[in-house]
């Protein structure tokens, strides 16, 4: 059956949903946090990883690294918006610089004994993981890189008897001698 002839080209568009890694340099007061949290939860963006922390203690300014996702308009729209907020002096792309470095820290328990046991351990090697505690059923590591390294890491624990992880979030910052 065809389709009734139309005026107007409607494009049906399905844009790729990105990653980006954002960096918002902000005023470090109170509500700040909640006021950029709620930009994302009030128009329905996904946050996949957010830390924040003083960098700048005498101007009082804090750096709040935020990954998320969507397509590339959506992306603009976040960063546009962000850039737009009272409290906010910078937002930086940096997936677009290309020129950054991130970096997330991964603690992840695992419960097992005999070939497990050692097969954690040496994968836990490989991976350049150290050990921060361990029992005689269980380790735990600490690996620190980026994100695909750490789901990698995780993936490989599941069935040596993974328990549990916890993850700080990507952090990120730009290479050479600029500052944000």
């Amino acid at each position: 059956m065809n389709q009734p002839a139309s005026a107007y080209f409607i494009e049906d568009r399905h844009d790729p949903n990105e990653t980006h890694t954002l960096s918002v340099l902000v005023q470090n007061e109170p509500g700040v946090l909640a006021r950029v949290i709620g930009l994302f939860s009030g128009r329905g963006y996904n946050i996949e990883s957010l830390t924040v922390s003083e960098t700048e203690s005498q101007k009082h300014l804090s750096r709040i690294t935020i990954v998320t996702t969507g397509t590339p308009m959506v992306i603009e729209q976040i960063k546009h918006q962000l850039d737009r907020m009272i409290p906010v002096y910078r937002v930086v792309d940096m997936t677009l610089t290309k020129r950054s470095i991130e970096r997330e820290l991964a603690m992840v328990k695992v419960r097992g004994q005999g070939e497990h046991r050692v097969e954690a351990l040496r994968l836990a090697d490989a991976f350049r993981a150290r050990v921060i505690d361990a029992t005689t059923e269980s380790f735990v590591f600490e690996i620190t890189g980026n994100t695909d390294k750490i789901n990698q890491f995780i993936d490989l624990m599941r069935p040596l008897g993974l328990v549990e992880v916890s993850r700080t979030g990507v952090a990120a910052i730009g290479r050479g001698p600029e500052g944000m």
